[in-house]
């Protein structure tokens, strides 16, 4: 068996150990595990002192009783707070929609890249790899620089400060220093800009969404082809104003809900 295949393997059977321990509310043994699941107990023992480490299960030394711990709950926060923020921000986006006549985008921001939860094809559909679900490194979307943005100083110093960045387009910002510049850049205006940065000819302003706190939650982004801004069909202008309305209505129903 190939390491890729054994990996595929370990992680089928951490699943699989999930969703029976999560059948028990009180617990569940290691011999009432062992046998539900047809693994050897060596290899079972490995995955749940895993699973325990990184904190997916807990164990009672007391009892000897295995319990789902605080990570799927936090995963499970996670995905409620994005279907949330996914209903509703989508009458705002569709709103963008409306004035601008664009490819309108919702993302978040997973350590150092960008996953797109929403997205609303514009009246001119423009041939974007931004499907929802997809990912893509936030430091070459205007989407993603609104969002990094957001981190503090010393976390985008501690990830980017001396790197060299890939590079896409010859748009592409490769180094970490000049990235580290850009975003403060952003922080300071409040809205990123992708200039074909990783598809070239495609123009994308992006805007970030805030919560009650003030802290970023997630961006929004209008991608247009860059003819449209070179011929006046539309400026960039004209987006940042759209994009900042329908973002503070969006934290505005946020802090509501």
């Amino acid at each position: 068996m190939t390491k890729d295949m054994q990996s595929v393997k370990s992680a089928q059977r951490t699943l699989e150990i999930l969703e029976v321990v999560a059948r028990y509310r009180e617990g569940v043994s290691f011999v009432e595990l062992s046998s539900q699941l047809p693994y050897p107990k060596s290899s079972l023992h490995g995955l749940l002192q895993t699973t325990i480490g990184m904190r997916w299960l807990i164990f009672d030394p007391d009892r000897r009783l295995y319990s789902i711990g605080v990570k799927p709950w936090e995963v499970g926060q996670s995905f409620l707070r994005s279907r949330e923020l996914i209903v509703r921000s989508r009458r705002f986006l569709r709103a963008a929609i409306d004035e601008l006549g664009e490819t309108i985008q919702l993302g978040i921001l997973d350590d150092l890249d960008i996953i797109y939860i929403d997205k609303i094809e514009g009246t001119r559909p423009l041939r974007l790899v931004s499907n929802i679900g997809s990912r893509l490194p936030a430091y070459v979307t205007g989407i993603g620089k609104a969002l990094l943005a957001g981190l503090g100083d010393d976390v985008l110093v501690s990830r980017f400060a001396g790197t060299t960045l890939k590079r896409y387009t010859r748009a592409t910002i490769t180094s970490g220093d000049l990235l580290i510049e850009v975003l403060k850049g952003v922080r300071s205006v409040g809205y990123a800009i992708d200039d074909g940065e990783y598809t070239h000819g495609v123009f994308c302003v992006a805007v970030p969404i805030v919560d009650h706190a003030g802290d970023v939650v997630a961006a929004m982004s209008c991608s247009v082809p860059k003819a449209h801004i070179e011929l006046g069909e539309l400026t960039s202008e004209q987006i940042i104003s759209v994009l900042r309305r329908q973002a503070h209505s969006i934290s505005e129903a946020l802090r509501n809900c």
